[in-house]
């Protein structure tokens, strides 16, 4: 075989799996790190003469762990392992023995044990990003770096800080015992939430760069999904990744203009992931279990089901926020909450809903666009002006502050005086 796209295959869905059970081994990040990269190496020269193993997870963490400890033993000047030649020859026998041994539950104990290190409670959630996007997805530091704006210099030095942090914290290798799988839970969940949003938030000009993020944690929350099969919130989860996601295509013009989801070209919508969330999302709710991400897959389901914007169910998403607001309580979720208000019950109603929330909201640009936004629909130009001039001071891109000048050009329109042709 010459071809080696799917020895890059092999490695990168075998990395969680491969790492996490050297990592209970050695116990240090970069000695895990370093044991999965040789035998990565020891794969692209083996494997495309051997064809792949029957299970390449289990053939990596074979390689890495002879690796590691023939590096341990070189250190301390003893005795090294045997020559590649003799340690490839006794693989056969040694990674059926290894793959019996790792079955689903070994498997799911070490990505999660992974995952629950890279999402530790002492780390900032910018290094968690950082620490879970090098260690589980594997991407380089300059791709990282690229995606989060800063240098390469700058994100090493976080994802280093994160690795001190951990080894600072003497965080246990042990298998994780199911009361605090359930409560550690949560917390993966987050940290994969929070790497889909650093990719989705980006603004036009930077669409393209972060769109990686977004599929990385949707293939981390599919990993998560298949190691928890049963557990509705993290179907709501990838479900709600998937049906975000699936619009990405459709969010902005080729200037890198937002563009509002009911003037999307629909057409440019990924049907297939629509249809993988849609799914996922429907067998989440027969649980009868409901949690915050289900419920916001369920919003993200309703608008991508809707062949047009006026077919939007607009009254059930109204129904959803409010059952968001009951378990989740946040200023936020009633300001998306006014929106579908706005739709159902006009702009007079939603205007009373948010503007209570004006002292908590003073800093968020989102606030301002919809307060202004409804002021303009009841004809009251100048709060509004007021309203738009505020969230283009808050914006966080070039592309939001664009939108809103776009209203503000148009009330500039409105307010100005027709000449005597215009008044007949």
């Amino acid at each position: 075989m010459t071809d080696t796209a799917w020895i890059d295959a092999a490695l990168t869905s075998a990395r969680p799996q491969a790492i996490g059970a050297l990592l209970r081994y050695f116990r240090d990040l970069d000695a895990a790190q370093e044991a999965f990269q040789n035998a990565s190496l020891r794969a692209l020269k083996n494997w495309p003469q051997n064809g792949p193993p029957r299970d390449p997870a289990a053939w990596l963490i074979m390689v890495g762990r002879n690796a590691g400890i023939d590096e341990v033993r070189r250190g301390r000047k003893q005795q090294p392992l045997p020559e590649d030649d003799q340690a490839i020859s006794d693989l056969d026998d040694a990674e059926a023995q290894l793959a019996e041994r790792l079955d689903g539950s070994h498997y799911r104990d070490d990505i999660l044990r992974l995952m629950f290190i890279c999402c530790h409670p002492e780390l900032p959630a910018t290094q968690q990003i950082a620490l879970a996007l090098r260690i589980v997805c594997g991407l380089t530091v300059r791709q990282i770096a690229r995606a989060f704006l800063v240098t390469e210099a700058a994100m090493e030095q976080r994802i280093t800080r994160a690795k001190a942090r951990v080894a600072d914290a003497d965080v246990p290798f042990e298998t994780p015992g199911a009361v605090e799988r359930n409560e550690r839970l949560a917390a993966v969940a987050a940290m994969i939430y929070l790497i889909f949003n650093e990719g989705y938030s980006a603004s036009g000009e930077t669409a393209a760069i972060r769109k990686p993020l977004c599929e990385e944690a949707i293939r981390l929350a599919r990993l998560l999904l298949r190691l928890f099969a049963g557990e509705p919130e993290i179907m709501g989860l990838t479900a709600l990744l998937l049906l975000q996601h699936a619009r990405a295509d459709a969010r902005f013009d080729a200037s890198g203009a937002v563009i509002l989801l009911d003037d999307q070209d629909r057409s440019l919508w990924n049907r297939k992931l629509i249809a993988e969330g849609s799914a996922l999302i429907d067998k989440a709710m027969r649980h009868r279990q409901s949690g915050p991400y289900q419920i916001q897959a369920a919003v993200a389901a309703l608008h991508c089901q809707a062949e047009r914007p006026e077919a939007t169910d607009w009254a059930q998403i109204d129904l959803l926020y409010g059952a968001l607001e009951a378990i989740q309580p946040s200023p936020v979720v009633t300001l998306n909450r006014a929106v579908a208000v706005s739709k159902v019950r006009g702009a007079e109603a939603a205007l009373a809903m948010i503007e209570p929330l004006a002292p908590r909201l003073s800093n968020y640009f989102h606030f301002f666009g919809l307060r202004g936004a409804l002021l303009m629909q009841l004809g009251r130009n100048e709060e509004a002006r007021t309203a738009f001039d505020r969230a283009i001071a808050l914006a966080n891109t070039s592309a939001e502050a664009a939108h809103i000048r776009m209203h503000l050009d148009r009330l500039i329109r409105d307010s100005q005086p027709r000449d005597a042709g215009e008044r007949t």
